[in-house]
């Protein structure tokens, strides 16, 4: 007959896996939140590849300066606290960034300082230079779509955290958090484009 103690660990083992359960579900179900928003997270080795891609209605230009608008992404990149450039190499800033990856009941802290390189007006790849990630090589990608300010957003990175965790966590983990932050970043463009055509149609009706 099993112990009291492993029926308890049983119990807990099964909840533990419902609660993941429950987080892949809520993850799925953010997917369709923004416009063409679709998140694909898989195992790569020992991290987590992840792949996201938006479609955006903008000028290029407001994109890509809320991409590299990196003083500010604290203000609408959920996860991130602090964001802060301390240097520049060529084309590249060197930013310092903390915050935390969460799900459900597990977080994260994230303390890092990356390498943004910027190849204007279509590409940013970004990697870790120092902090409590093992992993973090990416990129985003801006290609343009069929009409005048369609775009479409691409980001595609693999993320290990310093500490072993099993797939069934850091999956759903990661990609909740790039999904958060990816769809941040949109919102954001998209609430800045709004912004901006107010103010050139007050500037078109003042016109002689």
């Amino acid at each position: 007959m099993p112990s009291s103690a492993n029926t308890r660990m049983g119990t807990r083992g099964r909840l533990l896996c419902a609660a993941i359960g429950a987080a892949w579900l809520a993850v799925a179900s953010l997917a369709g939140a923004a416009d063409g928003l679709r998140v694909v997270a898989t195992s790569s080795g020992t991290g987590v590849a992840v792949s996201a891609v938006a479609s955006i209605r903008a000028p290029q230009e407001l994109i890509w300066k809320t991409l590299t608008d990196y003083e500010h992404l604290a203000e609408f990149i959920p996860g991130i606290r602090h964001s802060q450039v301390i240097g520049r190499r060529g084309s590249a800033a060197i930013v310092q960034q903390d915050g935390q990856a969460g799900i459900l009941f597990f977080t994260y802290p994230i303390k890092v300082v990356v390498e943004s390189a910027e190849y204007p007006p279509h590409t940013i790849t970004i990697r870790v230079l120092s902090g409590n990630l093992k992993q973090l090589e990416g990129r985003y990608l801006l290609e343009r779509g069929i009409g005048e300010d369609d775009y479409i957003l691409r980001w595609h990175g693999i993320i290990e955290p310093e500490i072993t965790l099993p797939a069934f966590i850091t999956v759903p983990l990661m990609r909740s958090n790039i999904e958060d932050q990816f769809v941040g970043m949109v919102h954001e463009i998209e609430r800045r484009n709004l912004r901006r055509r107010p103010a050139e149609s007050g500037n078109h009706a003042i016109a002689p």
